[in-house]
C-alpha cells in the first residue's frame, strides 16, 4: 500500500531504485552521522482498520491503527534497526530468556522453551501455573526518557544516542520496524523482578509468560503468585504500562498424575481463573500439554479455507499457492512443539496434509498421496512431529 506522504509510489522508487541507491546511502548515511532524524520522517498517515469483520463497526475500541510510513523513513528503520540488532548481539546485552530478534530464535523456540520447562516440572512431579500476561496498548504508554536512560545504560552513547534521541522526539506515529525491538529493551529489567519470586519465564517481544513450579501439596502457591503479579504490576506502574487482568490468562498442568488444582489468582483487584487452554503466539495451548486443541483449530482452519472447493477452477501451481499459504504453513508453524506426541493425536494432520495433496493435484479422495507429498509442487515432506519441513 502506497504511502500518501510519498510525492512518488513506492513502486516506481523500487523500480528505478538502482539508479537512486546512491542518493538514498547519502540520506541514511546523513542522519546517522549527524544523529538527527528529519522531521517528515516522523510522520504517518493513520488509517483505522477492524480487527476483525464481525465486530461491531461502531465501537472505536475495535479497531487498530494502521500507519502508513513514507518508503525513505522504513528504509531508515531497517537500517538502524539491523544494526542495532547485530550490536545487542555481539555484545551478549539480549535478555537470555528473550527469543525476539535474535539469530536462531523464533516464535517456535520461545514455545519450545516453555514447554520444555513444564514437561521437565511434571516429569518431577510438580505442579506448574503458565501466566500469559497480557498488557494494555503497551507499545503507547512506554516512557521515551526511560527508554532512552535504558539505551544509555546498554552501552549506546554519544551520537548513537542522539539519534535515538532525534527519532523519539515529536513522533506522531508508532515505529514499524522499532516497537517490538525497543520494547523489548525498555522492559530489559522486568527479568529480575520476575526471577526474584523464583519464577522462570520467557518472552518473545512485549509477549511475557511465567513459569512457577512448585509440589502439588503446596497450600502456599496461591498467594506466591499474587505477590509476584503485585511486583510486576508495580513495575509495570513505574513504567507507565498496565497490565490487562482481563485477558491475562492462567492455565495451571499439574504434576502427574495428580489432580488438577482450584486456583484463583487476584491481579489489580481482578481474579485471574484458570482455563483449559489458552492461546499464546499463536499456539493453543492446554492444561495437559496434549495440544489436542491446537490440533483441532489447524483442523478446523482447513476446513474453513476448503470449503469453498477451488481447486477444480484453478490451474495446479494457483492451487499449490493457496494451499501453500493456507495449510501447509499452518501445519508448519511450530510444529516441533508435537514432538512426542502419540501417533494418533497427529494422525489427523497427516489426513489434512493428505487432502491438500490432493487438492493441488485434483484427485478423488481415495487416490495414493505418498508419492506427491514429495512432489516440487507441494514442497512438504510427509507430517510428522518430530522433524521440520
Amino acid at each position: 500500500m502506497n504511502c500518501p506522504l510519498d510525492p512518488i509510489p513506492s513502486a516506481m522508487l523500487q523500480t528505478i531504485s538502482p539508479d537512486l541507491v546512491p542518493f538514498i546511502t547519502t540520506v541514511i548515511n546523513g542522519s546517522l552521522t549527524s544523529g538527527h532524524v528529519p522531521t517528515v520522517f516522523k510522520k504517518a498517515r493513520v488509517i483505522p482498520i477492524l480487527k476483525k469483520p464481525a465486530l461491531d463497526p461502531s465501537d472505536i475500541s475495535n479497531y487498530r491503527p494502521v500507519s502508513l510510513l513514507s518508503f525513505l523513513s522504513k528504509i531508515l528503520e531497517r537500517v538502524v534497526c539491523n544494526q542495532l540488532s547485530d550490536y545487542l548481539m555481539q555484545n551478549n546485552l539480549h535478555d537470555p530468556n528473550q527469543s525476539g530478534f535474535k539469530a536462531a530464535h523464533s516464535t517456535e523456540t520461545a514455545l519450545l522453551a516453555v514447554t520444555e520447562k513444564l514437561h521437565a516440572a511434571r516429569s518431577a512431579k510438580l505442579s506448574s501455573v503458565l501466566i500469559l500476561l497480557n498488557l494494555s496498548a503497551a507499545f503507547d504508554t512506554a516512557n521515551h526518557k526511560t527508554l532512552l536512560s535504558t539505551l544509555r545504560s546498554l552501552g549506546i552513547c554519544g551520537t548513537a544516542w542522539e539519534w535515538f534521541a532525534s527519532y523519539l522526539d515529536g513522533r506522531s506515529y508508532q515505529a514499524q520496524y522499532f516497537n517490538p525491538l525497543l520494547f523489548s529493551l525498555y522492559t530489559h529489567s522486568l527479568g529480575k523482578v520476575i526471577s526474584s519470586h523464583g519464577f522462570s519465564y520467557h518472552c518473545y517481544a512485549d509477549d511475557t509468560q511465567l513459569i512457577f513450579s512448585f509440589p502439588p501439596s503446596d497450600i502456599t502457591a496461591s498467594a506466591r503468585i499474587s505477590v509476584c503479579l503485585v511486583d510486576i504490576s508495580s513495575w509495570m506502574t513505574a513504567h507507565q504500562l498496565k497490565l490487562n487482568p482481563r485477558k491475562t490468562e492462567l492455565l495451571v498442568i499439574p504434576g502427574d498424575p495428580s489432580p488438577a488444582q482450584d486456583l484463583a489468582i487476584s491481579l489489580n483487584n481482578s481474579m485471574i481463573s484458570p482455563s483449559a487452554t489458552a492461546r499464546t503466539l499463536g499456539v493453543t495451548m492446554d492444561n495437559q500439554l496434549s495440544f489436542s486443541s491446537h490440533v483441532t483449530n489447524v483442523i478446523v482452519s482447513f476446513f474453513c479455507t476448503t470449503s469453498e472447493g477451488f481447486g477444480p477452477f484453478l490451474f495446479t501451481q494457483a492451487t499449490q499457492v493457496l494451499v501453500q499459504s493456507l495449510v501447509i504453513s499452518r501445519l508448519d508453524y511450530c510444529n516441533s512443539l508435537l514432538a512426542g506426541l502419540p501417533l494418533n493425536a497427529i494422525r489427523p494432520l497427516q489426513m489434512i496434509q493428505n487432502a491438500a495433496a490432493r487438492l493441488v493435484f485434483n484427485l478423488d479422495k481415495f487416490s495414493h498421496t505418498t508419492p506427491l507429498l514429495h512432489s516440487p509442487l507441494l514442497a512438504s515432506g510427509s507430517y510428522t512431529s518430530d522433524s521440520k519441513h
